[in-house]
């Protein structure tokens, strides 16, 4: 299939049940904020990111209490719980005898060979892997005075010196991260790894800052590695709520063709002269109609019908306005017409329908007068309102260049 990304070939690891690299699909997750002792607390965060689309949650596991959190928190989660460990190797070794499925493990803040070759063979003990987490912010002090500066040689010379240590305790249950705050540092820093070991990668920008801004900065660097084929699983670091961090990870999975799409995909045109509706109102409607109802589909919410439902005949459903009617469409037909004030809600029941029946059997059901009702309205606004697009005078004025000497 075109379009289709070739994933660069890593070793595969179990988070839990989960794979992670060798061609598994690329997961998606993030970081609880709660306090990890208050166990009702941190497991309600866990949960409201399951639902929103996290295969894996990293739980902070910073003192006793922490450990103690884990505990109870481990055999009571919908998904696998990786514990986050700064400074104290004792911490990680308290985590994974509350039967944490993976650990997380700051190159720059465990500095101690034994003390990191130990929790090594703990976690093998127990089939436990192990994210070695370099980041820029936190580099070993050492290689900061090598290099000048946390630059992606940095980063990477970390991350191997560490895995070093790791393999010396014959432990290679690794996935690695090499995350920077600089989009372009931190797509460098990626690239250089991949080229150097075979070891799944975890994505992230770290800092990346509070939305819109650093869902941009993730993005910018998280896409342009996944559509390299590089990655196997990847976190948004937002200044938000964790759920969004989330969401927006598996959309852009879902977008990327990574993930099949499990929620609602909404397109809208960007409107024009022609509309007949308020478009940016009815499709926040339609979006918060839809996004309640859990449907994984693809709708569109378009302005007028004249090009409409053409153009976006790839949707799953969509609705695109006319004067006074909306026109309902499966796949570019058009199926129903319905009053402008039950534009939404008929998309809504029609894409509850789509669901539960398919494509072909709400096919099946449309108006058979809708299409020339349409091409009606369509030829219509034409006649009132003109080519937005200007496409005739165009078309003259591109010919006459193209055919001049």
């Amino acid at each position: 299939m075109a379009g289709v990304i070739e994933r660069k070939q890593t070793r595969q690891i179990h988070v839990g049940g989960i794979p992670v690299g060798g061609g598994a699909p690329v997961t998606v997750q993030s970081m609880t904020t709660t306090k990890t002792a208050d166990v009702d607390g941190t497991l309600a965060q866990v949960y409201a990111l399951r639902g929103a689309g996290a295969d894996l949650v990293r739980i902070t596991c910073n003192d006793v209490e922490a450990a103690q959190g884990l505990a109870e928190i481990v055999p009571r989660s919908p998904v696998p719980i990786i514990a986050d460990i700064h400074f104290q190797y004792r911490l990680a070794l308290a985590a994974l005898e509350a039967g944490v499925a993976g650990l997380r493990l700051n190159p720059g803040n465990i500095r101690k060979p034994e003390h990191i070759k130990a929790v090594a063979r703990a976690a093998a003990d127990r089939g436990v892997p192990i994210r070695v987490g370099v980041n820029a912010g936190s580099l070993d002090k050492d290689l900061l005075a090598k290099h000048g500066a946390p630059v992606p040689e940095a980063l990477v010379e970390s991350a191997l010196h560490e895995i070093r240590l790791l393999e010396e305790a014959g432990f290679t249950d690794i996935k690695i991260s090499v995350k920077h705050s600089h989009v372009p540092s931190m797509v460098a820093s990626y690239r250089l790894l991949s080229e150097t070991v075979d070891y799944p990668l975890h994505l992230g920008v770290t800092e990346a800052g509070p939305p819109p801004a650093g869902l941009m900065k993730s993005v910018a660097g998280i896409a342009t590695l996944l559509l390299e084929g590089i990655g196997d699983t990847i976190r948004f670091s937002l200044t938000a709520d964790p759920v969004e961090e989330a969401e927006a990870g598996r959309r852009l999975l879902e977008q990327l063709g990574l993930r099949e799409r499990a929620g609602l995909d909404l397109i809208a045109c960007p409107s024009c002269g022609r509309a007949e509706v308020d478009v940016i109102a009815v499709a926040r409607q339609a979006q918060e109609a839809l996004e309640a109802e859990k449907l994984p589909i693809q709708v569109a919410v378009m302005g007028c019908v004249v090009n409409g439902p053409g153009e976006a005949r790839e949707a799953d459903i969509g609705i695109a306005a006319g004067k006074g009617k909306g026109h309902l469409f499966i796949k570019g037909q058009v199926v129903r017409v319905v009053a402008e004030d039950e534009m939404v809600e008929a998309l809504v029941d029609e894409a509850r329908r789509l669901a539960e029946e398919g494509v072909e059997a709400r096919l099946a059901a449309a108006d058979a007068a809708a299409e020339d009702l349409a091409a009606a309205a369509a030829a219509d606004l034409l006649e009132a309102r003109g080519d937005a697009n200007r496409a005739a005078e165009r078309r003259a004025a591109v010919a006459e260049i193209a055919g001049g000497e």
